[in-house]
């Protein structure tokens, strides 16, 4: 009778344990952060220095947005690191080689913005000099960078932790989470 009590005693922390471990609590949105549109998506960029929250616009770039969140949703961002960082101007990541040449095996088509601008948070897909070659890189701008208006895909924006993309070193892993699908 003592050793079932006592396999009773040792199972019951154990099943609580994996159950702890098995899932994650869901992630929600501060309640300090205000959103352009309480339906778009947001996610967390988790990085050495912090956390970043972003919301994308999947009426400006429907398709990098559904890209984004399809490769989140695979982990594929997950201990890739910022391979690019540029004080004053990006800081850029999600390369898979960590080269700046790498991406997830497809390109997806320019969505360019004439209304959105290049302001410092704001989240883009990067590219080759092709307009139509964006893949998985993606750069957050560290300051307004007028030049790139209308020429590169803008699909975000830092709504939370806008102080953070500075504090990014070269060869910080992300990790990068779904707070919120959208509609």
């Amino acid at each position: 009778m003592l050793k079932i009590a006592l396999m009773c005693a040792l199972m019951v922390p154990t099943a609580m344990w994996a159950a702890d471990a098995s899932g994650s609590a869901p992630l929600s949105l501060p309640e300090d952060v205000t959103l352009e549109a309480a339906t778009h998506p947001v996610v967390l960029l988790t990085v050495p220095a912090g956390q970043i929250w972003i919301e994308l616009f999947p009426e400006t770039a429907p398709k990098h947005v559904e890209s984004f969140l399809s490769l989140i949703g695979k982990g594929f961002y997950n201990g890739l690191t910022f391979h690019r960082v540029e004080p004053g101007f990006v800081i850029q990541g999600g390369c898979p080689d960590g080269t700046g040449t790498g991406g997830p095996g497809y390109t997806i088509p320019g969505e360019f913005s004439k209304t959105r601008q290049h302001v410092k948070g704001t989240l883009a897909m990067a590219r080759t000099s092709d307009p139509d070659s964006a893949g998985s890189q993606f750069y957050i701008c560290l300051d307004r960078i007028p030049h790139l208006d209308g020429s590169y895909t803008i699909f975000g924006q830092v709504v939370k932790g806008l102080d953070i993309p500075e504090k990014v070193k070269r060869g910080d892993k992300m990790k990068i989470e779904i707070v919120q699908k959208g509609k």
